[in-house]
């Protein structure tokens, strides 16, 4: 495993790739980690962070798509629902079943009896993997769920769908990882500055943005997973292609804890659009916002913050009104909704987030449009075998390339925790033991922060305020998750400038500390780049 990028960026530079991935989100990430298991020899770069746009802008859903029932796209239903059952088979520590609370109130467009049908054909979609749905009077939503107002409401029902436990970053992060483990070369902050095809290999002129300094990159096969930037990077290349992105933005906000139940509130919002509240830990997160624009460069408006209040105001009993002094974070992206270009003008509002693919096979170039994190295996598997057509050798293309180590690994360092007992030293106002995070986060390589600790009991203090990390993650991360920046460790590879007010971070006890054993000499200059980036971001 190499998540060095002096050494990555070294490689890049030095040796011939199969398969360059420009993009670093979940369809890069995936493409890496499936071709890197199978056998290719891969790179991967992102001119920013890893899952630093829309991969990190989700609503943290691994959902099938139940919304797509009203434009009847019942293949695309089944497809996401039977990939969602993958992700909670596969990943059971970090993708688990969450309970969807759902409210219709009077005069919704259609009738209850007739929504929650809906929610049984869904069901069967799902190939009964999950709890049953189950209809609500209006006195049971409010039995189970006080925090929701039912004066308007007809009835609901419950419904039960997937739900990351940490932030999507995060979940797209362990597939570099996973990559990175199989020889690939993955770099962040390095752009690609120019790729021209010449004498059967792409030749790409990349820049590593902390530094300035270029290199040259050559590989046989070029796939662009660029996300919002798909079409920009593609005419930069010369490529033409069959689909083409429109781009809808989602604005979520975070505040303190609404309901004491871990579940989700799903209503319609005043402009007939799903509106959720979610659990975020000790936090809740509240949206999304449904706009087209008409650039992947936006950010969060006084108008989004208003639409969102002024709806978790009217369908939620609160103790007082929510405003803008509660938030305590947001969050911007847009999702890539991947078009036809015969098509021409769409209806946005109806375009689903299944992903579509475009091939040059004269140029070994691919494309990879639209999608979500539900769908991610599929992506991964398909780049595999559209890349093996392209006369890319793949010898080990059977390989399984994703999914949590095996039961029997896990039961090993479940006994090893049983055996020195580590969740004794679980930090004072952690919402989980150290255990849980530990294995959920760093699979295999937990084994590695608990004999950190054996060794040390120290290692297990908290290392900065007002987050969970230990002082044994602290050191992995710095030796191991490619930290450029504070923004990558407490926004991308956790959650924590999502669920505590940046204030409290730039003033956290530890701060420095970390910085230093991450950044060395450059620690403060680190530190003083955080604390002036602004409140939201």
């Amino acid at each position: 495993m190499s998540l060095n990028r002096i050494n990555n960026i070294k490689q890049l530079a030095e040796d011939e790739l199969d398969v360059l991935i420009l993009g670093g989100g979940i369809n890069g990430a995936v493409a890496a980690a499936s071709l890197a298991a199978k056998g290719a020899k891969v790179g991967l770069i992102d001119k920013g962070d890893f899952a630093g746009a829309t991969s990190s802008n989700s609503s943290n859903l691994a959902w099938g798509g139940i919304k797509y029932l009203e434009s009847h796209e019942y293949l695309l239903v089944n497809k996401l629902c039977k990939s969602r059952n993958n992700l909670m088979r596969h990943y059971p520590s970090s993708v688990t079943e969450v309970r969807f609370l759902t409210t219709i109130q009077k005069g919704f467009r259609f009738p209850v009896w007739f929504v929650f049908m809906g929610t049984l054909a869904y069901w069967l979609f799902g190939r009964l993997f999950t709890m049953a749905p189950k209809y609500l009077t209006r006195n049971a939503i409010k039995k189970l769920e006080p925090s929701i107002k039912t004066e308007g409401a007809q009835a609901g029902f419950e419904y039960s769908d997937a739900f990351l436990k940490d932030n999507d970053s995060r979940f797209v992060f362990n597939f570099i990882t996973a990559a990175a483990k199989k020889s690939a070369a993955v770099a962040n902050y390095v752009e690609s500055v120019n790729a021209v095809r010449e004498n059967g290999l792409w030749v790409i002129q990349a820049k590593d943005t902390t530094n300035n300094k270029i290199f040259t990159i050559k590989a046989k096969t070029l796939i662009n997973a660029c996300g919002p930037l798909v079409d920009q990077v593609n005419k930069g290349s010369e490529q033409k292609t069959s689909h083409h992105h429109l781009f809808s933005k989602g604005v979520h906000l975070t505040v303190d804890r609404i309901s004491k139940e871990h579940r989700v509130l799903a209503f319609f919002a005043s402009d007939g659009r799903l509106f959720f509240v979610l659990p975020m830990g000790n936090k809740t997160c509240i949206g999304t916002t449904d706009n087209q624009v008409e650039s992947h460069q936006t950010s969060v408006t006084d108008e989004d913050r208003q639409f969102i209040l002024d709806n978790a105001n009217a369908l939620l009993e609160l103790d007082k009104p929510l405003t803008k002094a509660d938030i305590i974070a947001e969050r911007c992206g847009v999702r890539p909704l991947a078009i036809e270009a015969e098509e021409g003008v769409a209806d946005w509002v109806a375009l689903s987030r299944k992903h579509a693919i475009d091939v040059n096979k004269a140029d070994k170039h691919i494309s990879i449009f639209g999608g979500k994190l539900t769908d991610c295996i599929n992506v991964g598997e398909e780049i595999a075998e559209i890349v093996k057509s392209l006369s890319i050798p793949l010898p080990k293309s059977e390989s399984i390339w994703y999914g949590e180590p095996a039961d029997s690994v896990k039961a090993k360092f479940m006994s090893a925790i049983e055996e020195f007992n580590i969740d004794k030293l679980t930090p004072k106002g952690a919402i989980e033991p150290l255990s849980g995070r530990f294995w959920r986060r760093y699979g295999e390589d937990a084994f590695i922060l608990l004999e950190a600790i054996k060794q040390n009991p120290e290692k297990a203090n908290l290392a900065l305020e007002h987050t969970e990390f230990t002082w044994a993650e602290i050191d992995w991360v710095a030796d191991h998750e490619m930290i450029v920046n504070l923004d990558d460790l407490l926004r991308r590879r956790s959650k924590a400038t999502l669920v505590i007010r940046k204030e409290y971070l730039d003033n956290a006890k530890g701060l420095e500390a970390v910085s230093e054993r991450i950044f060395g000499e450059n620690a403060q200059q680190k530190v003083a780049e955080f604390r002036s980036t602004a409140n939201f971001n």
